[in-house]
């Protein structure tokens, strides 16, 4: 139940993901935006991508599906996708669209690494011989 599995394509893609959606949040601070001292955004998209980097358990990428979809909720039950289309604040407008789509990106992936995780460890006890 524990067993550590590979880091295939999809699970990276998960992390980069991930990483580059808090790249998005560092556009989005440096251009002006207003956050807390330390954005809990680092911690919700950061401690994902290393359990699924480092910790390598087939139940990992569901973090970052779960990160997109409390992300993606919040963004839009916020009232802040206006945010995505404001020509005055340039920066901070790049670097949420950098951020939203990174976010996406790494729910789809983390959906995609998490069905092979379970596949792979599925197929493998059908064949083993009784």
């Amino acid at each position: 139940m524990n067993e550590r599995i590979p880091l295939l394509l999809a699970g990276k893609l998960t992390v980069v993901s991930l990483v580059v959606a808090a790249v998005g949040v560092v556009i989005q601070i440096v251009s002006g935006a207003d956050y807390p001292r330390v954005p809990p955004v680092f911690f919700i998209l950061l401690i994902p991508a290393g359990l699924i980097a480092f910790g390598r358990w087939r139940w990992t990428p569901v973090l970052a599906v779960l990160a997109g979809l409390f992300l993606t909720f919040g963004f839009f039950a916020s009232g802040e996708s206006p945010r995505l289309f404001d020509p005055s604040r340039l920066g901070d407008s790049v670097g949420l669209w950098v951020q939203m789509l990174a976010v996406i990106a790494a729910a789809v992936a983390g959906v995609i690494a998490t069905v092979h995780n379970y596949r792979s460890r599925t197929s493998a006890i059908q064949v083993l011989p009784k």
